[in-house]
């Protein structure tokens, strides 16, 4: 077998994570290391960023969402790469484009170029590397996809939970720039790593003759098929929201901290609880679609992070900021495998990239 994934048929938790270890630790290490072009690593710089060229929140806001929505263009033919091409040769070129983003932000010298270090950033980090990750766990696992994305789903939570604090915590004795050239050092070390973790993996191609992972109507349905049912239509709103509002948030910590009366570092500090809770709600929600199915589940994932947003508004003070956290966290949480797992069991795996890029 071309690295087949191990047989996951009454195993326990345990034996799953032994037998399968390499694969899960390729998708931890992608969705770790994309945190370099995560909104949460990225707007700790704000503040620097502004001060440096001189910019105002709301032209900070527009640069960001320039080169966001760029980034989010070439993801759809980028994103299909993941149909035809190994992981393991698309993360090395990724991982590459990461570390060149990372000294990019550390070397820009005008605000005018803000938008394509953005778009270098949000590429390169959320966007492939997360799409690799995610396409990788639901198409080289069935019986345990749920599982399986959650697990690759905590070097998203490991990211949040350390990242800003380390970052943060090292900008009162380092220039920031000087910061973003050691992210992208880390960046490029990935590389042996997920090469080593991936010595054997399946081909995109390997799949096509499949029938184990077959959407509705047992089949695999094209990105075109499937931006003409009517279930697409109706599953966006969901898929865009958490993406939307959670990178709004995320974005201005900063400024909601002063808002609320708090240091930056001491909202910083409480995204610890806010990745432990995470971690408890994806592995729940992991272990729950793998019996109950994605379809009951999906309705009702975004409720929490509605409860949220509303405490967020009215937090007065810290009690209250870490009572929205923990709502937050529950839709986070759920959100890194349901919506994921719900597109492989319902549109089938063979064009997953392309047909994953048409629901962000």
């Amino acid at each position: 077998m071309d690295g087949l994934c191990r047989p996951t048929a009454g195993m326990n938790a345990t034996s799953f994570m032994r037998a399968n270890a390499q694969w899960l630790g390729a998708g931890f290490l992608l969705t770790l290391l994309s945190g370099f072009g995560q909104t949460y690593f990225i707007s700790i710089f704000a503040g620097e960023i502004r001060a440096e060229f001189g910019l105002s929140h709301g032209e900070w806001g527009g640069i960001y969402t320039v080169g966001t929505g760029l980034s989010a263009l070439v993801m759809v033919w980028a994103g299909a790469l993941t149909d035809h091409f190994r992981i393991r040769a698309l993360g090395v070129i990724v991982l590459i484009l990461v570390m060149a983003a990372c000294f990019f932000m550390a070397s820009v010298p005008a605000a005018w170029l803000l938008p394509f270090v953005i778009f270098a950033l949000r590429f390169s980090g959320q966007g492939m590397m997360s799409h690799l990750a995610v396409v990788a766990m639901a198409r080289w696992f069935v019986a345990a996809r749920g599982r399986a994305l959650s697990i690759a789903g905590l070097g998203f939570s490991a990211g949040e939970a350390f990242l800003p604090l380390l970052f943060v915590s090292l900008m009162a004795i380092v220039d920031w720039r000087l910061l973003w050239v050691a992210s992208g050092f880390v960046a490029i070390a990935g590389i042996p790593i997920l090469l080593l973790l991936l010595r054997k993996e399946r081909t995109p191609q390997s799949f096509a003759t499949s029938d184990q992972s077959l959407g509705m109507g047992s089949r695999h349905w094209t990105r075109g098929e499937t931006i003409r049912h009517p279930l697409f239509w109706c599953l966006v709103p969901a898929l865009l929201g958490l993406p939307a509002f959670g990178t709004a948030f995320f974005f201005q910590q900063v400024h909601f901290a002063g808002v609320k009366g708090l240091d930056h570092i001491d909202l910083v500090a409480l995204f610890p609880i806010y990745t432990g809770l995470s971690i408890v709600s994806m592995m729940v929600a992991g272990w729950l679609l793998d019996r109950v199915g994605t379809a009951r589940m999906m309705p009702w994932i975004h409720l929490p992070i509605i409860v949220a947003f509303v405490l967020f508004s009215q937090a007065a003070g810290v009690p209250g900021i870490v009572l929205g956290i923990a709502f937050f966290a529950t839709t986070t949480g759920a959100q890194a495998t349901v919506p994921n797992a719900f597109w492989a069991e319902f549109f089938g795996t063979r064009h997953l990239g392309s047909g994953l890029i048409a629901s962000r």
